[in-house]
């Protein structure tokens, strides 16, 4: 799925990595859990969370994920985008809650990890 596709579904803004939203991810993975993030070994993945810090962005970068969707309307600050954009990540914010987000992408054909 395209991540400008994600973004249409998810009604979301884009806030870093604009020139990015041609590029597909094949699953995702939902979590305000970090340490849970970083246990993960998949490629081509997407991260929605609630967790609005640089903590995500810093995870995100370790665990080789490009793009993050911060959910319930949540906003990165600009420490958050600067980071998000020396790593080269696409950041979208969705006024969604992480259930809905999470379904919705399941419904539009976006694959859960487990």
């Amino acid at each position: 799925m395209k991540l400008k596709e994600i973004a249409a579904v998810l009604n979301a803004t884009t806030s870093c990595g604009a020139d990015k939203l041609e590029e597909e991810v094949e699953m995702g993975y939902s979590s305000d859990l970090m340490s849970d993030v970083l246990t993960l070994d998949t490629d081509n993945l997407i991260l929605i969370t609630g967790l609005v810090n640089v903590q995500a962005i810093r995870t995100a970068e370790m665990a080789d994920i490009r793009a993050i969707v911060f959910v319930r309307n949540k906003k990165a600050n600009e420490q958050m985008l600067e980071l998000a954009n020396e790593n080269g990540l696409v950041i979208l914010e969705s006024p969604y809650s992480l259930f809905k987000s999470s379904g919705l992408l399941f419904q539009a054909g976006l694959k859960p990890i487990y």
